[in-house]
């Protein structure tokens, strides 16, 4: 696929059209890695996204709510 960088606002850039971002698994406000490579050649990659289990947010959720109770007591 051709692209041509444009300029957009004090900046140049390359416009990505929604076929290319679904083809990608990408959407606005992801996370890309970029990277430039001899010759020239740069890489996008998304970012690997971090899953957190809900046992390990729930522990982590109180322990901060039991670390902070008197400022929650007051905030309330």
């Amino acid at each position: 696929m051709i692209k041509t960088i444009t300029k957009i606002g004090n900046s140049q850039g390359i416009i990505f059209d929604s076929a290319l971002l679904h083809l990608a698994r990408l959407k606005v406000g992801d996370e890309v890695n970029v990277e430039v490579h001899a010759g020239g050649t740069i890489t996008i990659a998304p970012m690997e996204t971090k899953v957190i289990n809900a046992d390990r947010a729930s522990a982590t959720a109180k322990r901060l709510i039991q670390k902070n109770d008197e400022l929650f007591r007051r905030l309330s």
